[in-house]
C-alpha cells in the first residue's frame, strides 16, 4: 500500500475552505462608492491589519489603536468589530457536503484555522457544520498562526495522528507548502469542490 493511501484523516482549514471571507462586505453601506470602499479595505481595515487578531490581540485593542492612527475613520473602523459577522457572508460552494459525506462514512474530520479569539466566538454559533469536526485548533487561541510550524506540529499532537495519515486543505499557498513540508497530505483548495472532491475519492477517504 503506497504512502498516499494510508490517508484516513481530513484536517480543514476554514476561512475561504468553508466559509467566504470578505473585509468589504462590513462597509457596504458605510462606503457605498466601490473605489472608496477598494482602498479603506486595503490600507485601513485590510486583512494584513487583520493578522494580529488572528495572532491574539482582541478585537477592542486592535480598534482603539487604529482609531488612534486615522482619527478621520473612527466611526468606519469601529463597524470592524461591530458588524465583523458581514465580512463571512455565507458557505464555500461544495464544500459543506464533502464534510457531510465524510461524517457519514465516519471519517474523522478536524481543523485548523487562522482566527482570533473574538471574530471566532461571534462567528461559531453561526456555523453548525463544524459540528461534525472532533477538534479545531484556533490560532487566536493558540497564539501560534499558519504559516508558521509550530500550530501544524501542536494540531498533530492534539488530534493524535501522524501528518502522513492527514490530509489537510487550505486556500493559502504557503500554509499548504509548510503542511507539505511536515509530511501531511495536502490539498491547495483554489474553490473548486469538485477537484477536492477527486482527491478525496483518490485516497479512497469518499
Amino acid at each position: 500500500m503506497g504512502e498516499a493511501h494510508k490517508v484516513d484523516t481530513v484536517v480543514w482549514d476554514i476561512g475561504r475552505v468553508l466559509v467566504q471571507w470578505d473585509l468589504a462586505r462590513i462597509y457596504r453601506d458605510a462606503i457605498p462608492d466601490a473605489a472608496e470602499r477598494a482602498w479603506f479595505v486595503s490600507e485601513v481595515v485590510s486583512e494584513a491589519w487583520h493578522a494580529q487578531h488572528d495572532a491574539g490581540i482582541s478585537h477592542a485593542e486592535m480598534v482603539a489603536a487604529r482609531q488612534a492612527e486615522f482619527p478621520r475613520y473612527a466611526d468606519l473602523i469601529a463597524l470592524y468589530e461591530t458588524n465583523w459577522l458581514e465580512s463571512l457572508p455565507g458557505p464555500v460552494a461544495g464544500t459543506h457536503g464533502l464534510i457531510e459525506r465524510l461524517a457519514a462514512r465516519g471519517v474523522p474530520q478536524f481543523a485548523i484555522t487562522n482566527f482570533g479569539v473574538d471574530a471566532w466566538n461571534l462567528f461559531r454559533p453561526t456555523f453548525p457544520i463544524l459540528d461534525h469536526l472532533q477538534d479545531i485548533v484556533i490560532s487566536g487561541v493558540e497564539r501560534l498562526v499558519k504559516p508558521g510550524e509550530a500550530i501544524f506540529d501542536l494540531a498533530a499532537r492534539r488530534f493524535g495522528r501522524a501528518p502522513a495519515n492527514m490530509l489537510f486543505i487550505d486556500d493559502s499557498a504557503p500554509n499548504v507548502a509548510t503542511a507539505r513540508a511536515l509530511g501531511w497530505q495536502v490539498h491547495h483548495f483554489a474553490g473548486d469542490a469538485n477537484a477536492l472532491e477527486a482527491q478525496m475519492a483518490g485516497l479512497g477517504l469518499l
